[in-house]
């Protein structure tokens, strides 16, 4: 199985399946001499961690990260960081009733036939559970980054339901179980996901992430825009289906003299009066923030009986029980802030090797 890398000079490869011993990723590229422990890591992962609220999925994983390699008395060497997340509460009998079965709108049918097998127990590579080695090293890119950027991420829309941008208050995000910044909006969502939840259903979502702080000139022209490698990184997320930067699919509604954003000059030199470029013009960092969003689909893995075909090709019906997040969104905001800061800290590494 190739495409388990990601990145250029800060690069990335994940190991491990959902229900197997242990997942993990090294990470190479990191340069020398950076302070980092496993402490600055486990921060990020405890914010993907499942089972924290009635709205994730119940597997009870401490994702508890350990660093093997590339790190010596409190700071990287510059050789290769080795991470570790052990599985501790795999059910892997909850899984025996599909195990024959592709469900609806899932990466069984896909992986059956490109490979001819697939690991049933919770999908495998397939599982969000991956998504825990890419926040792990996340957390490297953070500290390969440094105090100057600033990576924040936010749910903006659960189903149908969105938030209101005048509310929009960074201080709240952390302080309910959706990483909602409207206040207002909490009590609906979790109205409308308890629905979703006790019918055997789920939801999708948006979650927009804000980096602050990204200088300007970032990002290589033409095929490696940064907007570009944002966009893989962001698409390469389980269950993602669409990415906006900036104004996004709104920009074509938009006339010529409302999506410029005009400069005038301040203090310290040109500011823009608007963003809707999304911090990237040409494929390059502008100094503004950079603002991404992406939109997660409804889990796949739902109560609910859905029409299916077994892998001998008989017509049936699958219904999965288990654990499973009635919204996945949710969870993938702190795996968006994750590769965010990758792919920001591959650009760092790229100016830098052609500025000095």
């Amino acid at each position: 199985m190739s495409g388990n890398s990601f990145g250029h000079l800060f690069r990335f490869t994940t190991f491990g399946e959902s229900h197997g011993l242990a997942i993990g990723c090294i990470v190479d590229g990191v340069p020398s001499n950076i302070p980092i422990c496993e402490a600055d890591l486990q921060v990020w992962l405890d914010k993907r961690r499942p089972g924290q609220s009635r709205f994730t999925t119940q597997r009870k994983e401490l994702d508890e990260v350990k660093i093997l390699s590339g790190v010596f008395e409190g700071v990287t060497t510059g050789t290769p960081i080795g991470l570790l997340i052990e599985n501790t509460d795999a059910r892997s009998k909850d899984y025996d009733d599909i195990k024959n079965l592709f469900r609806p709108g899932h990466a069984d049918w896909t992986y059956h036939h490109k490979y001819g097998v697939r690991d049933h127990r919770g999908s495998g590579r397939a599982s969000a559970r991956e998504t825990a080695c890419r926040v792990a090293a996340g957390g490297v890119a953070r500290a390969v980054l440094g105090t100057g950027i600033t990576i924040r991420g936010a749910l903006v829309q659960i189903g149908p339901h969105k938030i209101n941008r005048a509310n929009w208050n960074w201080d709240i995000v952390d302080d309910n179980p959706f990483w909602c910044p409207d206040a207002d909006m909490v009590e609906v969502w979790t109205k409308y996901l308890d629905e979703r939840r006790k019918a055997g259903s789920s939801a999708g979502a948006v979650i927009e992430i804000v980096a602050s702080g990204v200088p300007v000139g970032w990002g290589e022209p033409v095929f490696d825009k940064l907007d570009a490698d944002l966009a893989k990184g962001l698409m390469s997320i389980n269950a993602v289906k669409s990415v906006e930067i900036g104004a996004g699919l709104e920009a074509a509604a938009l006339t010529g003299e409302e999506n410029a954003d005009e400069m005038r000059m301040g203090n310290d030199g040109p500011v823009f009066l608007s963003n809707n470029a999304g911090g990237i013009l040409g494929g390059i960092s502008t100094g503004q923030d950079v603002v991404a969003r992406f939109a997660v689909k409804p889990t796949s893995s739902i109560l609910t009986p859905r029409r299916t075909v077994t892998v001998d090709g008989k017509e049936s019906e699958v219904s999965t029980k288990g654990r499973h997040d009635p919204c996945v969104g949710i969870r993938a905001v702190p795996v968006g802030e994750a590769m965010v800061a990758c792919v920001l800290a591959d650009a760092m590494l790229r100016q830098r090797a052609m500025r000095g």
